[in-house]
């Protein structure tokens, strides 16, 4: 393990946005109004288990990409009375990202809601959104990232913000549109961000994909970066503050990685602890079964092709014993668990990774 100088630093809180046109109805208030649709499905890949599919605009759209994922299970741990529920729902939430523009518009980053309690999964999608402020005039601005992973905290959702660090949104703040706004009648206002920061003559973190780690008297937000081989691919964990639900920091309101792990696995497309041990996606290009990668920083063991095709983010889901996670290519679009006790334990070689694989 290599100690880098890098870190977050928590800037000023976004103003509120103005309201004449919106209602706060908070999380309770989308999950009450599910409109799509989940298919149930097998999915390809040993390590694969039945899992969902998108409605079939949703599955087949070449400008929304899925990318992080988190649940219930997540948001509140042990608080929550050990069932690693939402108001006594599983509740999954998944991040996507849109290419290009419609015209001259933007279309930024969104959630997924999916209510997986019940076989007849439904689901809705809400729309990121940063409010601006200029004097007296207040608009709102689609979040422009690629949101490659997401973790719900108490009542905080971390966004991946790739260079530029993490977005910082309330889940009790999502907001109702009396009127569709850029075709979503739901709406998350950003509250804060943390910007990355780095010494001079570091190169600069990219922050792909999150998850959260509870296995500790400490949580820890884990992060990472995808790279190439030959490239930057680096793990890191901060610590978090249960009572705040943001991350640690000092009276600079500076947070610093607890811990950095340079040179992982390549084409890191997510990462999790499961009692210490960590579990990597890793993708391989489109149309290739992604690998799945056990074990510790720099002692992995390689489960190659286990995987469906564009896996990318990936949680851990205690009560359920699984791992969770999805794929992001058009038509081939899952969100499907991961047996963990079979895959934490089947005996293999470590594999570690080079730079030239």
């Amino acid at each position: 393990m290599t100690m880098v100088p890098h870190r977050l630093r928590l800037a000023t809180r976004v103003p509120a946005p103005h309201r004449r046109w919106a209602r706060r109805v908070g999380l309770r208030g989308v999950l009450g109004d599910l409109h799509r649709r989940a298919t149930p499905t097998d999915v390809p890949g040993r390590a694969a288990g039945t899992g969902l599919t998108w409605e079939a605009r949703d599955r087949a759209s070449t400008r929304w990409y899925p990318q992080g994922i988190t649940t219930s299970a997540d948001a509140y741990g042990p608080d929550s009375g050990g069932q690693g529920t939402f108001d006594d729902r599983s509740v999954v939430v998944t991040s996507w990202y849109a290419r290009g523009f419609v015209g001259r518009v933007f279309l930024g980053s969104r959630l997924s809601v999916l209510d997986v309690t019940d076989p007849d999964v439904r689901y809705r999608h809400v729309l990121l959104v940063e409010p601006r402020r200029l004097g007296p005039v207040r608009w709102l601005h689609p979040v422009r990232v690629h949101a490659g992973g997401i973790v719900w905290y108490g009542d905080h959702l971390f966004v991946a913000g790739s260079a530029s660090g993490i977005r910082v949104f309330a889940l009790d703040a999502v907001e109702r549109a009396r009127v569709p706004w850029r075709g979503y009648r739901y709406l998350l206002p950003q509250v804060t961000r943390y910007v990355a920061e780095h010494d001079r003559g570091t190169r600069p973190m990219t922050y792909s994909f999150m998850s959260l780690d509870r296995s500790g008297p400490t949580d820890h937000l884990v992060v990472g970066e995808y790279g190439r081989a030959g490239g930057s691919h680096r793990l890191m964990r901060y610590a978090l503050d249960r009572a705040t639900h943001l991350l640690a920091h000092d009276e600079e309101e500076l947070a610093r990685p607890v811990e950095q792990f340079e040179r992982q696995v390549p084409r890191m497309q997510g990462a999790a602890v499961v009692d210490g041990t960590w579990v990597v996606t890793a993708s391989a290009g489109e149309g290739n079964p992604g690998d799945l990668w056990v074990g510790r920083p720099d002692a992995f063991v390689r489960h190659r092709g286990v995987l469906p095709t564009g896996p990318e983010d990936i949680t851990w889901w205690p009560q359920r014993g699984e791992l969770w996670s999805l794929t992001e290519w058009p038509g081939r679009r899952w969100v499907y668990p991961v047996d963990a006790r079979r895959w934490l334990t089947e005996p293999k070689r470590p594999d570690v990774p080079t730079v030239e694989e």
